[in-house]
């Protein structure tokens, strides 16, 4: 069977899992042909779902890994209000429990959290606060950073106090998602997407970035930094800023100039995807499954 051929006959399956009251979607990719090198757990970014994964998930299992992803609360086929949490820390409650899941779903296999945007900055807020989470960390494009300015910042100190499930439109510009226009259109077009987000949510991505960059010096989990140079959804300034800090001994960063937000979308993007692959296997290549 030729690679497109693969590509094209490469089908998750979704299950459900039950969480608090909330049930999450969860996807499972089909696992490698051959001894799996390490299990990838995917989180995806605000007002996307988990099935816009799919050829990143591809090229991992093709290179030896298992990849299972889940959709947000509030987002794609999870429950929940679109773009709103319970609480503030309830993204990274999730993603705990996700690991817990999957763990004894390959028991003995290395993890590794691969985060997207707000999903980067979720895999790395739960990492930071619980070291042996993962075996290593990948974020791409994490929203460590925002472009609000002075007033939206004011707003998002006293609304979330007051108003905390009041959802707004999210104001990203989608122009600037890819600079792959058939990327853009069907995203505005995919009715698992939506562009709303909660004051409290929105409040709880600025304070947490601006947190895991202050202490990025503190920062001990193994991880590759992917990041979008001309980035116009979230701030790359963030990510530079964490990549001066962080020790060079447990990170290691690239600054894609050109490209923008979702660089695994972007027309350059099988240069990122074989630089994370190369990764993964300078860390578990010769692994195997029990």
């Amino acid at each position: 069977m030729s690679k497109i051929a693969a590509q094209h006959s490469f089908h998750h399956e979704i299950t459900y899992t039950n969480i608090d009251h909330h049930t999450l979607a969860r996807y499972d990719w089909p696992v490698p042909t051959s001894s799996a090198k390490a299990l990838v757990l995917l989180v995806h970014g605000l007002g996307e779902h988990m099935g816009r994964y799919q050829h990143v998930a591809f090229t991992l299992q093709q290179a030896g890994y298992i990849v299972i992803g889940y959709d947000h609360v509030g987002h794609g086929l999870s429950s929940g209000k679109r773009g709103d949490t319970d609480t503030p820390d309830q993204l990274t409650a999730h993603l705990q429990h996700m690991v817990k899941d999957v763990k004894s779903l390959h028991p003995g296999l290395p993890l590794v959290l691969l985060g997207h945007s707000m999903g980067g900055l979720v895999v790395q807020r739960a990492a930071c606060s619980d070291r042996s989470l993962a075996d290593a960390v990948v974020m791409s494009s994490p929203a460590l950073a925002t472009f609000a300015n002075a007033v939206q910042k004011l707003l998002l100190a006293t609304l979330p106090k007051w108003l905390p499930h009041l959802r707004l439109d999210n104001g990203l510009k989608l122009d600037g998602l890819a600079r792959d226009a058939q990327v853009v259109r069907d995203y505005k077009h995919d009715r698992l997407v939506h562009p709303l987000i909660s004051t409290s949510l929105a409040a709880w991505i600025v304070q947490e970035g601006i947190k895991a960059v202050q202490q990025a010096e503190q920062w001990q989990v193994p991880s590759l930094l992917l990041y979008a140079g001309q980035d116009k959804l979230v701030n790359p300034q963030g990510s530079a800023d964490f990549s001066k800090r962080a020790s060079a001994d447990v990170l290691q960063s690239h600054c894609f100039n050109v490209m923008y937000h979702e660089i695994f979308n972007d027309p350059e993007k099988q240069v990122v995807l074989q630089k994370l692959v190369h990764w993964l296997d300078a860390r578990y290549a010769g692994a195997h499954s029990n």
